[in-house]
């Protein structure tokens, strides 16, 4: 049987599918975009649990300001995915911070 999305994770998932190749958005411009501004957490959530089954571009996803919010290996992974998509992962004190340039408007 297959599994039936809410609204929210509906607008959500079409949302994150809709971030062009080479480019970045935020967990809460995601969410608020969806029509869900209080939801960045929900974004995260579904990136967490549905990005396999649902092929999402998880790695186009990151935090507040354009910082990686991943650790260790998952880190390591997101920032080769986007590299290979041309997008700069400039890193100040250990932090992987994007360009303005790289981020979905």
């Amino acid at each position: 049987m297959e599994k039936v999305y809410s609204k929210q994770t509906i607008a959500i998932l079409e949302e994150i599918r809709s971030i062009p190749y080479g480019k970045v958005d935020t967990y809460g411009n995601i969410a608020a975009r969806s029509g869900y501004p209080n939801s960045a957490r929900q974004v995260a959530r579904i990136l967490h649990s549905l990005s396999a089954k649902e092929k999402l571009p998880w790695h186009r996803v990151v935090g507040r300001r354009g910082i990686i919010a991943l650790k260790g290996q998952a880190k390591e992974e997101q920032i080769l995915l986007l590299r290979s998509e041309g997008v700069d992962c400039l890193q100040k004190k250990g932090t992987f911070i994007m360009p303005d340039a790289s981020m979905r408007i």
